[in-house]
């Protein structure tokens, strides 16, 4: 993780030597971020679509063979070796979305050794005077050394001024600031319209194959409803998850989810209709 979050930190503070603001930097960082993983969301996109359409051969196969699960593990196995997917095709993608959020927190919350690079003796020499001075302006030491002594040493600025809000806000620092909830909000409002957005198809055929099943039989339409059901909540649960992390994160992170969210919901749209169209022609 601080491999990559060192990769991430110089990436970032180039940036930031161009436009001199930290928020603009993530900004634009999280834009590169999501062109190069463009590839493995066109992959992902079409994947998950794939299993979508799988769900009603894997719930025939359910109830046919209800009494034995070791001939259902092996027609699993067969159906999902003849459509060319993997069980397991989605883990890859998530592993390196968690991958990418845990190196961007670190990254965030030490500015100072992994986009300034600088010398950890001299933050540990800070991080003393910090403890000395009993000055802890935030619960993160490199935030709050560049809170508290960045006016006496440019080696530790770095402009965290964004519309008016200071990235290195922790929200859960000061609860009396209401600028401080202004961007993990929008993240939320964001997942929200993310999730009504992109699950619009994937409910709309899981319907189709309910009223495929109400033909066949209600255990199988059963079946479908509570993995729809769970779906549904599991979809809602996330953002909730996520305004967790970043009341209790710096707001530099809660921009770069607000940014990245975005850019996904537009990539996962763009590219269903681009792959409905394949599928028509």
């Amino acid at each position: 993780m601080g491999a990559l979050a060192s990769l991430f930190g110089y990436i970032l503070n180039f940036l930031y030597n161009i436009c001199n603001n930290y928020g603009i930097a993530i900004i634009i960082f999280s834009v590169l971020l999501r062109l190069i993983l463009l590839p493995l969301t066109i992959k992902q996109q079409k994947t998950m679509q794939k299993s979508t359409k799988l769900n009603a051969k894997m719930q025939e196969l359910q109830f046919k063979y209800k009494n034995d699960p070791e001939r259902l593990n092996q027609e699993t196995l067969r159906m999902y070796k003849e459509e060319n997917l993997s069980p397991f095709s989605g883990c890859l993608s998530m592993i390196l979305q968690l991958v990418i959020i845990v190196s961007v927190f670190y990254m965030v919350s030490s500015p100072l050794t992994y986009m300034k690079k600088l010398d950890p003796q001299i933050i540990n020499e800070y991080r003393t005077k910090l403890n000395e001075d009993n000055a802890g302006v935030s619960s993160y030491h490199e935030i709050a050394i560049i809170q508290r002594y960045s006016d006496m040493d440019d080696r530790l600025k770095i402009n965290m001024n964004f519309l008016g809000i200071d990235l290195s806000q922790v929200p859960k620092d000061d609860f009396t600031d209401f600028r401080v909830y202004i961007i993990p909000l929008l993240y939320v409002v964001s997942s929200f319209i993310s999730i009504k957005i992109t699950t619009k198809n994937q409910m709309n055929t899981q319907n189709k194959l309910i009223e495929s099943s109400d033909q066949k039989d209600a255990g199988g339409s059963n079946e479908l409803q509570s993995v729809q059901q769970m779906s549904k909540s599991m979809n809602y649960m996330m953002p909730i998850l996520s305004l967790s992390i970043a009341i209790i994160a710096p707001l530099g992170l809660a921009l770069y989810w607000l940014i990245s969210n975005i850019l996904m919901t537009v990539e996962r749209v763009v590219i269903d209709i681009i792959v409905k169209k394949e599928e028509e022609m």
